[in-house]
């Protein structure tokens, strides 16, 4: 029967949500993506995300569904909701990215220890400090993750979380418990019971899954956070080995023997099994080539570079000032000039720009006490441009191939499979 099941994982990302169901070998057997519902007049956000819960169930083959063995979610991390008693959310939920809690840092410093991840407007912390002084707080029971409420809607438990979206919630992941600082807080109660990603909790609601013909005994698991499951899906698996991200930004996720803590470049770790994932971000990539080209003109123009003539220009291409890491300075200056006549000398020097930065990054993780690059698997647009991916290898001097699967919902599969790198439950 075992070989028979197939395993679902399931990403909630910034503008919709992908459904990838897998074999106990890792081969996709179906997929399926959904932009979320246009808003409607004062229909609450998390409707929308339950509404494209139950569309992309619906929307995977009947086949499929009857042999699905497990579940996983993955969501965005620091993206929370309150809810009551019975699960129900009691106000919109708080976006990731959303700053709205930044008067609370002050009072997270006299709580947490110097340079914690929850010291910042966005952490999940800061956020339900933030909803502990509106109106409607004296309802809420529990705060949720996005991807913990999900996991809630099909199998029924509330107030489980994962240690991947608890990291800002204060949960200590090395110890793997809540630190006397927030035990002993008064908001305690509000937070989840935290299980090791991927770990199973309980069968689909038995309602749930007859309607959508899905077995009785279809097991939900504990989920993870977004990029971490992009992480799982790339196919990096020993430390030493990383995902970059090229999108809008530059994203580095390095796998290591050691854990690394730096508040001073946004550097922190999320727990993998025994192993670390180490992480930090550049202001600069995509984002800064679309200003100058349109991706018809990268395509093009990146076809004619010879990785192998590299240029003489020193670019540090930002859209404006400032950068996180892996140099830490607000008042940053972009560095694009002298601009060549050449559109491809220009555009590869911008490609020859973010490669160095991507380069610094690696070996300041490494100064910093990390385990030392041995190779990249890249996700994003910008892993299907072969000769940027050979200019980034002459400067990284590793190897760098695309990653084996670019979507986080195949990672998330991985985990409901238990294909995934959590060695230690």
């Amino acid at each position: 029967m075992r070989s028979s099941a197939l395993f679902l994982g399931i990403d909630f990302g910034t503008s919709g949500a992908r459904a990838i169901a897998i074999d106990t070998q890792g081969d996709i057997q179906a997929q399926v993506a959904l932009p979320y519902p246009e808003p409607q007049a004062n229909q609450p956000l998390a409707a929308s995300w339950q509404q494209t819960l139950d569309a992309l169930l619906i929307q995977l083959p009947l086949p499929v569904r009857a042999r699905l063995a497990g579940i996983a979610i993955d969501g965005t991390s620091s993206t929370v909701l309150l809810c009551d008693q019975q699960g129900q959310p009691i106000a919109d939920p708080i976006l990731y990215n959303d700053g709205r809690a930044a008067a609370k840092v002050a009072i997270l410093q006299t709580l947490a220890p110097p340079n914690h991840t929850v010291l910042s407007a966005t952490s999940s912390l800061a956020k339900l400090l933030w909803y502990a002084d509106q109106p409607y707080f004296s309802q809420a029971a529990h705060l949720l993750h996005q991807a913990d409420w999900l996991a809630f809607l099909l199998h029924g438990q509330l107030g489980l979380s994962d240690y991947h979206n608890s990291l800002k919630l204060g949960y200590d992941v090395e110890n793997l418990a809540y630190p006397g600082w927030l035990e002993n807080h008064p908001l305690r109660e509000l937070l989840p019971q935290v299980w090791v990603p991927g770990q199973p909790i309980a069968p689909m609601r038995s309602a749930l899954a007859q309607r959508l013909q899905i077995p009785a005994n279809c097991l939900i698991h504990a989920g993870t956070t977004d990029s971490i499951a992009a992480f799982l899906a790339s196919g990096a698996q020993k430390p030493g080995e990383a995902v970059t991200s090229l999108g809008s930004t530059l994203v580095l996720k390095l796998l290591s023997s050691t854990r690394l803590e730096e508040a001073r470049y946004g550097i922190y770790s999320h727990r993998l099994g025994n192993l670390w994932l180490v992480g930090g971000a550049s202001n600069t990539g995509g984002a800064v080539l679309r200003k100058f080209f349109t991706d018809a003109e990268i395509t093009q123009l990146s076809q004619q570079i010879d990785p192998n003539q590299p240029t003489e220009y020193d670019y540090y291409p930002l859209l404006q000032l400032g950068d996180r890491f892996p140099i830490n300075d607000p008042t940053l200056l972009p560095r694009l000039e002298p601009r060549p006549e050449s559109p491809r000398d220009f555009l590869q020097g911008l490609l020859e720009g973010i490669a160095r930065i991507e380069t610094q990054g690696y070996r300041l993780l490494a100064q910093l006490g990390a385990t030392p690059l041995t190779s990249v698997h890249t996700a994003g647009g910008g892993a299907k441009n072969r000769n940027w991916t050979q200019i980034r290898a002459q400067f990284l001097g590793v190897p760098v191939k695309a990653a084996s699967y670019p979507e986080a919902a195949y990672g998330a599969a991985k985990l409901a499979a238990d294909l995934g790198m959590i060695p230690d439950r």
